[in-house]
């Protein structure tokens, strides 16, 4: 049975909504003026010629066309196929926020709301910006956790975020129903913009910088050309471009479809409520914050004199425009909205009169059911596409208003310097592959939507659209053996559970049920011997008359010897990480590069753009999906594999960081003495046809030195202990090789001008402002996982980027990084880990040496250090 005020809600008359079909803009949502009459010049001038034509006209594209012009760029040129904000823009609620979960979005939401802010002094067009600031509910304790894990990943940022008690939550919501709310997360400075105004404010400013904003100007064909520029067809004319951008929102599809690529990016209608003027928001004396209800999953700020609210129901209910996907965007679609379905979101309506009693006395002026786009993980895809030649997106943004300020100039400084501005790996449009297809897509897409505000717990696992065609050769053999992760399209085991285990997924930001199967597993491979599935790792094949002088190009490392590895790191101009790969020199001038599986694509990419660039005569092949890998690691490892195959495995003769092609049990493998747990072990790729045969021989032949699998999580624990760093953590497009502690695999001294070289030189000659360390710290139930902050003397001065629990020391063990005059051994800082700070001390490290390295050491008559 509804409630009175939920049957009201609904049974009112929504005079003012326009319907699918009838073009133009809803009910001034923030007091829109007219569309502004853009200078004749862009209407009828054309540029055969542009250094970069953008394809589409909404929040994104405009801004990062005035970025573009802004910076200097000559020639850009935008496209718009109607008119601005014509899509997804127009019908936008508008939020903007400093918050985000992630660590590398906070930095985009922070430059959006910092670019927002001067705006309309820079342009004069008023963008309507209010900066109420923002609270998000927490009403259970699991959700208070949340905010306290929130907190230490937002220490080390920008951004002002803090825990408020309810007592300030009523001060600054009075209208709240505070029954249930135990605390809040407060960002000041949040709150809501006009898309439509903050649209053509952009518009002005790119247009005072020199750009050419063409509309109407459909996009018809697009045609790559033999130097890597495009050809830009439009019933207006066809324009050469040197590069091409498409930010075509919901059309997005189409234009990839032009160019054979199939993006995996579905529209969703999503829908908000308008009501009429509340007397008890009228008597308000300022205005109050946006608030985020978690639990009742909707938004809800003020609206004028009245309240704007919009939810997030559940992905039974939502709906998928999945027609749009299979029949294309219906021809003229560009102004229009869907028909309202207050029955879909009428839980989260009861929800916020729940929580807002005067919502129940409210009449309905306005509901906008508008679409917009998602990708399968709900982040957008930005950057440059693998496969094709100066195409970039910038697509997929489920949030484009908090986005198009801070992805604009992200974009735009990477295309004018050669490399992004800082790591954003997450928003990589070639995170997704072949294995992305449009059941994929819709299923996640539908997960993704219906997850927007349930808890985000670390080592989080979403289920939907599970398996991909992309499962390893052991997946079958595993799935009931084990917890899986999602990797890149893959099913890799996590962790292993034996017989009266729990083997459900269990998320917590304490240790959960994965605790003790993982130590064992960690037992496993330090005292006997383990095997894991590794399948998902990135596998290219280089050969060619040039492959010696483009990979000494591209690495910081010096060439391997035929019939050996190492790790070796390609980085940016200006000296950062941009990847770290091993190489293996497999014959004369033909290798074998390794990548871990969330790298592939954006290895690939980097590798062909200068392959490509430099004029090098090489063929770059991508073998992942043609490869399957069994890590075999232990003291035991030699003594198992040695039954399986007549290659003499011994120290001596098979050495480590050696490679070489042999059988084991009769199946071709190329092995690698090389294992990320540090232990003595082997990598051994093959044909993925092979992987189950392989794996039952190895299995069979370790009976007598108890074998058993091992999964990801052990291999954290145990990379740790040894020191080894993790790209993506350790090292990525924020930070040096030098400052991550990677000066063994640079040689500044080799004779090819690798690229970052002189940067990296310059980087040296300065010295260094922080370096990454080792910490040990003991806790109570909770262990560091990353982007904690990290506290000296009251202050935060630095952050971790990886942790785990050490099961050597029984302590936890996490890599930090500290400014240099933190960073000697025996240092005290302190570690914040959900609301508490934990002493931590800087540690030497390794925590426990490497095989080879204690295999040195008793040969010389040292001991082993554990």
């Amino acid at each position: 049975m509804l409630r009175p005020g939920a049957q009201r809600l609904r049974g009112l008359l929504l005079r003012s909504c326009p319907r699918r079909g009838s073009p133009g803009r809803p009910r001034s949502v923030c007091g829109r003026e007219g569309e502004e009459k853009p200078p004749s010049s862009a209407e009828t001038q054309w540029k055969d010629r542009a250094e970069t034509v953008i394809i589409g006209g909404g929040c994104v594209g405009v801004s990062l066309a005035y970025h573009l012009a802004r910076a200097g760029m000559k020639d850009v040129v935008l496209l718009e196929k109607s008119e601005l904000t014509a899509g997804s823009t127009w019908h936008a609620a508008g939020l903007t926020t400093y918050f985000h979960p992630g660590i590398n979005l906070k930095k985009i939401h922070y430059d959006s709301i910092k670019l927002y802010e001067k705006l309309e002094e820079e342009t004069g067009q008023v963008v309507g910006f209010h900066q109420p600031g923002s609270i998000r509910l927490a009403t259970t304790p699991v959700r208070v956790d949340e905010f306290k894990y929130q907190m230490t990943r937002t220490g080390w940022h920008a951004t002002e975020q803090y825990i408020i008690e309810p007592e300030k939550i009523q001060e600054m919501f009075p209208l709240l129903n505070m029954n249930k709310v135990l605390a809040g997360l407060y960002n000041p400075g949040d709150g809501h913009i006009d898309p439509y105004s903050l649209t053509m404010a952009l518009a002005a400013g790119a247009r005072k910088y020199g750009a050419l904003l063409k509309y109407p100007a459909p996009v018809t064909s697009l045609k790559a050309r033999s130097d890597g520029t495009w050809d830009v067809e439009t019933p207006q004319g066809s324009m050469r471009a040197n590069r091409i951008v498409n930010a075509a929102g919901f059309w997005a599809r189409e234009v990839g479809k032009m160019i054979g690529l199939e993006h995996p990016l579905i529209p969703v209608q999503h829908q908000y409520v308008v009501t009429s003027t509340i007397p008890e928001v009228k008597a308000l004396k300022r205005e109050l914050p946006v608030l985020r209800d978690l639990e009742g999953s909707y938004y809800l700020r003020q609206e004028r004199d009245g309240l704007l609210f919009g939810p997030y129901e559940s992905q039974e209910k939502m709906k998928v425009q999945d027609s749009w996907v299979t029949n294309g965007v219906p021809p003229g679609f560009g102004k229009e909205l869907f028909e309202s379905d207050l029955d879909r979101i009428m839980e989260h309506i009861e929800a916020a009169m729940e929580m807002v009693p005067v919502l129940k006395k409210a009449d309905i002026i306005n509901v906008v059911n508008g679409p917009i786009t998602y990708s399968p993980d709900i982040l957008p895809m930005v950057g440059p596409h693998q496969g094709v030649r100066n195409y970039w997106v910038a697509i997929g943004f489920g949030y484009g208003i908090i986005h198009a300020g801070g992805v604009g100039k992200y974009l735009s400084d990477w295309i004018l310097h050669g490399e992004p501005p800082f790591d954003l790996i997450e928003l990589d449009p070639n995170r997704y592959g072949k294995w992305t297809t449009t059941q994929y897509t819709e299923a996640k897409a539908r997960e993704s939507y219906g997850f927007n505000n349930i808890v985000g717990y670390p080592k989080e696992e979403r289920f939907a659209g599970r398996p991909t065609q992309r499962v390893s050769g052991l997946y079958q053999r595993l799935e009931s053996k084990c917890s899986m992760g999602f990797h890149a399209g893959w099913e890799q085991p996590h962790w292993f559970y034996k017989l009266g285990q729990d083997t459900q997924y269990r998320p917590s930001f304490r240790r959960t049920n994965w605790f003790e199967p993982v130590g064992s597993e960690y037992k496993q491979v330090m005292q006997r011997v383990g095997v894991t599935d590794l399948s998902p790792f990135g596998k290219f094949n280089i050969k060619g008359q040039d492959s010696i002088r483009l990979l000494d190009h591209l690495f910081a490392n010096v060439i391997p010897k035929v019939g050996f590895t190492n790790i070796s790191h390609m980085l940016t101009p200006k000296g950062r990480v941009y990847a770290e790969l091993t190489v293996s020199h497999q014959s004369p001038g033909e290798f074998l590069l390794i990548t871990g599986s969330g790298s592939e694509l954006h290895d690939l990419r980097w590798i062909e753009e200068e392959a490509v660039k430099g004029g090098y005569d090489v063929e770059i092949k991508n073998i992942t999906d043609e490869l399957g890998v069994l890590g075999v690691a232990g003291p035991q490892a030699r003594k198992v594999l040695q039954k399986l195959t007549s290659e003499d495995l011994s120290d001596d003769v098979f050495k480590f960081l050696q490679t070489k092609s042999l059988k084991v049990s009769n199946i071709p493998v190329t092995a690698i003495r090389i294992s990320y747990t540090g232990e003595l072990g082997w990598e051994l790729y093959h044909r993925r046809e092979d992987s189950v045969a392989l794996y039952d021989a190895i299995m069979n032949a370790g009976q007598e030195e108890e074998i058993d699998n091992f999964g990801t999580y052990a291999m954290n624990a145990l990379r740790l202990e040894k020191a080894f760093r993790a790209w993506g953590s350790e090292m990525n497009c924020d930070t040096n090789p030098l400052e991550a502690g990677l000066e063994y695999f640079v040689k500044l001294n080799k004779p090819a001008d690798f690229i970052g070289k002189q940067a990296l030189k310059q980087i040296k000659a300065k010295g260094l402002k922080r370096r990454l360390v080792c910490l040990t710290l003991a806790t109570d139930d909770v262990d560091p996982e990353g982007n904690e902050s990290i506290w000296y003397n009251g202050k935060v001065v630095g952050n971790t980027t990886s942790g785990s629990y050490s099961y050597s020391i029984q302590k936890s063990l996490a890599f930090a990084y500290v400014p240099v005059e933190l960073s000697e051994v025996g240092q005290q800082v302190e570690v914040e880990l959900l609301g508490k700070n934990y002493p931590a001390v800087v540690i030497q490290e390794p925590l426990v040496l490497t095989e080879p390295t204690r295999n040195q050491l008793q040969k010389k008559g040292g001991k082993d250090k554990t």
